[in-house]
């Protein structure tokens, strides 16, 4: 499930890409796939090599073009291990709510990226995020849960701060919005209760099938219920030339 809309993102073949608190790594997965450069970016080191093991059997599978690369490295979204001026783009999807020092993580992700490249940033958007934390503490009040709820308009604020040129925004994911609502108020541990186990089947044959009946109610409903919000930016300056 992507968040990210890679059509409207434009990235080209070769051009080098970090996805920052890659997570599971659907996001790099794709990167890879489009003949990207990436580099997963996590703390969480386990996590990491089971991204890695995915990337080499998208290799061995032939799903990756020819010179597309990927790597996998842990470290602090805090202290970005790269130089200045390193990424064509970056991505950060769903990470800064869990950052308590977020304009430091704005900074450095706005630093390693080149004059002219693009940022992608995703947050879960503040209404259905404010209803799950009315239902449930347990939601967000666990060790690297959610420590904020992003309006859109303090979000772009601190990404403009950063040094980053917002460009267009949009919203995604609202089919999903119940089932955390649902997830919330019957208990976030709760996976066999009988509307959770329901709406989640009904989800994975959604992402599975992608029907037209669904993608054409998701792409109507999400400006309205959208789970997640997507800000596009770019970082001024001209683009530089790659060696």
């Amino acid at each position: 499930m992507l968040t990210v809309d890679f059509d409207k993102l434009g990235l080209l073949p070769g051009q080098r890409v970090l996805d920052l608190g890659c997570g599971a790594g659907r996001h790099a997965f794709e990167l890879y796939r489009r003949g990207a450069d990436v580099v997963a970016f996590d703390q969480d080191a386990a996590e990491l090599e089971n991204v890695a093991t995915m990337f080499a059997a998208m290799e061995a599978e032939g799903e990756v073009p020819a010179g597309a690369s990927a790597t996998t490295l842990a470290g602090d979204a805090l202290a970005l291990p790269f130089p200045d001026e390193h990424f064509d783009c970056v991505i950060a999807s769903e990470i800064m709510e869990h950052i308590p020092e977020d304009e430091k993580a704005m900074r450095e992700l706005a630093r390693v990226v080149k004059p002219g490249g693009r940022v992608v940033v995703t947050v879960p958007r503040w209404f259905p995020e404010r209803v799950c934390w009315a239902l449930s503490d347990e939601y967000h009040q666990v060790e690297g849960g959610h420590v904020r709820i992003y309006r859109a308009e303090e979000l772009v604020g601190k990404l403009t701060d950063a040094g980053l040129r917002p460009a267009f925004q949009h919203h995604a994911h609202a089919l999903h919005a119940p089932y955390w609502w649902l997830k919330c108020a019957v208990g976030t541990d709760d996976d066999q209760h009988p509307l959770v186990r329901l709406y989640h089947r009904f989800l994975v044959w959604d992402l599975m099938s992608a029907p037209r009946l669904t993608r054409t109610a998701e792409r109507l409903l999400d400006p309205v219920l959208g789970k997640s919000l997507v800000v596009y930016l770019g970082k001024p300056g001209a683009a530089r030339a790659r060696a």
